[in-house]
């Protein structure tokens, strides 16, 4: 039965990771084409919108989902079937209210926020059309939380899709026509970041009429479960809201500290960098070369490592319940170790390929592009192990420490960023080094909190030391075969492929060779036994 309950864990870990995985990169391949059509100038107004949005999502509903799906779980375990419905209802109350007003604020004080964070009135119009989706999450994010607390994250999982692939329909059809009805407007490109929002409306309204309809499948067989469950003993809504704002509160306060660097970002550099006299078009410029082109490819590998971190963590909780010291550290080591064997690679590859791979994918062939990739490649790595034992903590309930640490990190990386903007000339690349210091402090003090609290080493060589070794060699080959390629065929794309085919191959012998990876670890990797008979053929694994 335990062993039923861990698969069951695991598997809807794994559902719920692989659906994050692919609406990220959709989400993440949006931005590319949107690039295209908008320019860095309408980049920079759509990533500031994006910004007061996320942030006013994490300060009211963001927190929704997590919240509810722990709260429901608790008593549909007990089969309190009436509290459980009694919890979503309260809830969607709540949320209904707090959507609500958050979505008026950021669509009345658009102009507000637009001016007195980043000094830009361009961005205040992609704000106003995406305000009305807070509301819209609001309702979503309870839906998904009821339905992942009953225990299943397929309503979930197809509902971001769902929105993913609206919003990158609608967003580019949006962007081609707001912009073209708008040629004539000094404007235009904000204009044509309004449109990419106006995706995102969509895809949100799109998944909530799937979850609607999810649910008014399933309400028949709710409205039975009511009528059966005639004893446990009702909860008052008011009491119901209290255990709800008392979740949701830390929730909130974690999220928003480790997500605040991007508004901080926009706002340092619109502030410091305008009372220097640079312009508001300049400065779109530049914002949408880091936040739409360096922050977006950085994403990339942040998006499969934390997927495998996330799928781990249910594991984690269960041998640290039952006091498994065994299976805990095991389970910790191989999320980290799994993660950096994915980041660091990326990590290299993001540094040396960084010209061809924005001129591929952006057209893209200045030299600041190129160079904020470089500079800030490998913060990736830094993230990637700041995000895993972040999890780690949270499921050995130290909650209070990841929000505590991100703190720290965010005063230091805050000082830092207007130091080097205040009094040197570096402009955006200081936030390309601030990027790189926050995960860096946030990560040395996990690390330091969870050897202290549960005794636990950090691994150093074959997680750290022989994927860094590996991915060296790795990065060599890619480079000169990359420009080996080139100078016989003068194409950005197969020669960046070719590079990516020798890349990959060369570290994966590398692993092997070095013996970072063994058969073990192999096989625990997604389609691992495949992969075992594959080196096994090619002579790279061996008894």
């Amino acid at each position: 039965m335990e062993n039923s309950r861990k698969n069951t864990f695991y598997i809807q870990g794994t559902i719920l990771a692989a659906a994050s995985v692919v609406t990220r990169l959709i989400g993440i391949a949006f931005r590319i084409p949107l690039n295209r059509i908008i320019g860095d100038e309408g980049i920079g107004a759509y990533s500031n919108a994006y910004e007061v949005y996320n942030l006013a999502l994490l300060l009211s509903t963001y927190s929704i989902p997590i919240a509810v799906s722990k709260l429901v779980s608790a008593r549909e375990s007990k089969r309190e079937y009436a509290n459980s419905y009694r919890m979503f209802q309260t809830s969607m109350g709540f949320a209904l209210t707090v959507g609500a007003i958050a979505a008026l604020i950021t669509y009345f004080g658009a102009d507000f926020f637009a001016v007195k964070l980043f000094k830009s009135e361009a961005s205040a119009i992609p704000l106003r059309v995406l305000a009305p989706t807070i509301f819209i999450f609001a309702i979503m994010g309870v839906l998904r939380g009821y339905f992942q607390g009953k225990n299943t994250v397929l309503p979930t999982s197809v509902s971001q899709i769902l929105e993913q692939l609206v919003h990158v329909v609608v967003g580019l059809s949006a962007a081609v026509i707001f912009m073209s009805a708008k040629s004539d407007s000094p404007q235009a490109s904000a204009y044509g970041a309004a449109g990419g929002t106006f995706g995102t409306l969509c895809g949100a309204v799109a998944a909530l009429a799937f979850l609607a309809f999810v649910y008014a499948i399933y309400y028949p067989l709710l409205k039975r479960r009511l009528q059966r469950d005639k004893k446990s003993a009702k909860e008052q809504y008011q009491d119901l809201l209290k255990i709800l704002l008392i979740t949701v509160f830390p929730i909130i306060l974690n999220q928003t500290l480790y997500s605040i660097s991007g508004p901080l970002d926009s706002y340092l550099l619109n502030t410091v960098l305008s009372a220097k006299g640079l312009d508001e078009e300049t400065r779109l410029i530049l914002w949408g070369r880091y936040s739409g082109k360096y922050r977006l490819m950085a994403n990339v590998p942040l998006a499969i490592a934390s997927a495998i971190g996330v799928a781990v963590i249910p594991n984690i909780v269960i041998a640290y319940t039952n006091n498994d010291e065994k299976t805990l550290f095991s389970k910790i080591a191989q999320s980290v170790k799994f993660n950096m064997m994915i980041v660091i690679p990326c990590a290299f590859g993001l540094c040396v390929l960084a010209r061809p791979i924005m001129e591929l994918l952006f057209a893209d062939t200045t030299e600041m592009t190129t160079n904020l990739m470089q500079l800030g490649a490998m913060a990736i790595i830094f993230y990637a192990y700041t995000t895993t034992t972040g999890n780690v903590l949270q499921g050995l309930n130290r909650l209070r420490y990841p929000v505590i640490h991100s703190a720290i990190g965010i005063v230091i990386y805050a000082l830092i960023d207007y130091l080097l903007l205040s009094f040197t000339s570096m402009g955006v690349y200081a936030l390309v080094i601030g990027h790189t210091i926050f995960p860096m402090v946030v990560s040395t003090l996990n690390w330091f909190r969870i050897e202290h609290d549960i005794g636990y080493i950090q691994e150093i060589r074959k997680t750290f030391l022989l994927p860094f070794l590996s991915s060296a060699v790795m990065a060599f080959v890619a480079y000169f075969s990359y420009l080996g390629v080139r100078s016989i065929i003068d194409s950005c794309f197969i020669s960046l492929i070719s590079a990516l085919i020798f890349s990959v191959y060369t570290y994966v012998v590398m692993m092997l060779l070095t013996k970072a990876v063994d058969r073990n670890e192999l096989l625990e990797l997604p389609m691992g036994a495949r992969l075992v008979r594959l080196v096994e053929k090619l002579g790279l694994l061996r008894e």
